[in-house]
């Protein structure tokens, strides 16, 4: 099983011009992708394999902020060590293995 120090967690943001930009937080499996995510590379992937050049780069969970928010809400995570409970929470629910 992929432990939690083989994880980081990446935070970015995304959006065109016209509209505001939405932040992404992405765990990554450090032992697949050492450098993390290539946002470059990433937002010239055809949208149609978009899932695919994530998953090439090591993206164990990708979640909006507002989803982040909901979980906090819930208390399925907390914002105290985010990286280690979205660690946790991919293993609860079977993501990493």
């Amino acid at each position: 099983m992929l432990q939690q120090d083989d994880t980081k967690l990446e935070i970015f943001g995304f959006g065109d011009e016209n509209d505001e930009e939405d932040t992404f937080y992405c765990l990554v499996n450090t032992k697949k992708s050492p450098d993390g995510i290539d946002l470059e590379k990433l937002s010239n992937a055809d949208p149609r394999k978009f899932d695919e050049a994530l998953n090439e780069m090591g993206c164990i969970l990708l979640l909006r902020g507002d989803e982040i928010e909901e979980l906090i809400n819930r208390d399925a995570i907390t914002d105290a060590d985010l990286q280690k409970s979205l660690y946790e929470l991919a293993v609860d629910e079977g993501i990493i293995k």
